[in-house]
């Protein structure tokens, strides 16, 4: 994941907050959309 969970998680650990885990949830197209048609030439 991200650079910017590291400093993330110390913010909110210097908040006063506990961080139990952290996960990873980026959005991954199962088939996603149509690829365009190839030229023919």
């Amino acid at each position: 994941p991200g650079s910017g969970r590291e400093s993330a998680i110390t913010a909110l650990t210097a908040a006063g907050m506990n961080v139990k885990s952290i996960e990873d949830i980026t959005p991954l197209p199962h088939n996603g959309c149509r690829p365009p048609k190839k030229r023919r030439v």
